[in-house]
């Protein structure tokens, strides 16, 4: 341990083994840590979990010690993540909304948006009163809070006015994955089942994503575009019901494409191949998968008035959320191209290229030397 460097524990202990939304940030944020070497890591891992961990971050100290289980996991984080984080000492940091509550000396914890307050029925109903009381509480005990972009910030302080300063660090985007080079794409995604024209969502299945609303969409437009593919990626999650009933009723037939997970080739070669990619959720804190279909050179449609209108900043077609009559003529219009989606296609590139995560763990890095008291 070096004194002028941050010592940092993070709890990397719920992030699965196919991750998404907050997973993904927490893994590449711990990647881009450990390739920066500016603090000595510290990861709080599940059981049996350390071998990736030690793939991803090989300098730090691996910890595979908390429960596998969610309800198991988020009792030790109260009842014995304490303990070790004073016997690790440095900094604490949640990287999912929650800390331990007995003290653990320095805590920074990251806030991804504030919807178990806005739309409880959104979530999972054993959840919501857990974190509610947990997003309180790192409110008013973390030395810092996180937020992931400035329209959550802005929520956290509306509903929950935190003690604690609010610094915004936004997502970055994997380059070295997400860019406009398409060797094999189409070989990839005929194996698949997948072949143009077609438009593509991704992420979780859950309510807020509001993909039973983008399958009636393309099912309108389904007469003039009798070849259209709905190609869904991702995790069924929660919602997988909703969107089941929705195939089932509009008339689509296999040309609905369900891929599940997909591996890290798949991702942005559906978002390079894709004749528009929909990501019509009602409420995001970041939005990560529109910033990276962008940085594919992707035709991206998504919602107004949440983080992704923040995200997107102009390089992608913007509908209010919940408006499916808008949400059929913006993919109307994506799928007949022209000069204007040659500009969101040229456009996306740029506006991603800031975003990098080595940026958001330099970013970090100044939180953690702030909370910590180093100069720097």
């Amino acid at each position: 341990m070096t004194v002028d460097r941050p010592h940092v524990t993070i709890d990397v202990s719920a992030v699965p083994a196919q991750p998404a939304g907050a997973g993904v940030y927490v893994l590449r944020l711990v990647e881009a840590l450990a390739a920066a070497d500016q603090v000595d890591l510290e990861l709080v891992a599940a059981v049996g979990d350390g071998r990736r961990w030690e793939a991803v971050a090989p300098t730090a100290g691996i910890h595979a010690v908390a429960p596998g289980r969610r309800p198991a996991r988020l009792v030790w984080e109260q009842a014995q993540a304490p303990a070790l984080a004073q016997r690790l000492g440095g900094l604490w940091h949640g990287p999912h909304y929650t800390m331990p509550l007995r003290a653990v000396g320095p805590a920074v914890v990251t806030i991804h948006d504030l919807t178990f307050f806005d739309h409880p029925e959104w979530h999972e109903r054993a959840k919501v009163g857990y974190f509610r009381r947990m997003i309180r509480a790192s409110a008013e005990r973390a030395d810092i809070l996180v937020c992931v972009s400035e329209h959550t910030a802005a929520r956290l302080d509306a509903v929950l006015a935190p003690r604690a300063p609010v610094v915004v660090i936004p997502h970055g985007v994997d380059h070295r994955r997400f860019g406009t080079d398409d060797d094999y794409d189409l070989q990839r995604l005929t194996a698949l089942g997948v072949r143009p024209p077609f438009a593509v969502f991704t992420g979780t299945m859950e309510p807020r994503k509001n993909v039973p609303a983008l399958v009636r969409a393309v099912a309108r437009l389904s007469p003039r575009h009798p070849d259209l593919q709905l190609v869904l990626a991702g995790h069924r999650g929660w919602g997988g019901r909703e969107v089941d009933a929705a195939v089932a009723t509009s008339g689509l037939g296999d040309r609905v494409v369900h891929l599940g997970y997909v591996d890290d080739a798949t991702l942005p070669a559906l978002y390079r191949q894709a004749d528009a990619v929909a990501y019509p959720s009602l409420e995001e804190g970041f939005g990560l998968p529109a910033l990276e279909a962008m940085a594919c050179g992707a035709a991206v449609v998504t919602t107004s008035g949440s983080a992704m209108e923040e995200i997107v900043d102009g390089a992608a077609v913007l509908v209010p959320p919940d408006d499916e009559h808008q949400l059929t003529e913006a993919l109307e219009s994506l799928l007949a191209g022209g000069p204007e989606v040659d500009r969101l296609r040229a456009a996306g590139p740029i506006v991603a290229a800031p975003h990098t995560w080595a940026r958001c763990a330099e970013r970090q890095v100044a939180v953690y030397r702030r909370v910590l008291g180093l100069a720097g």
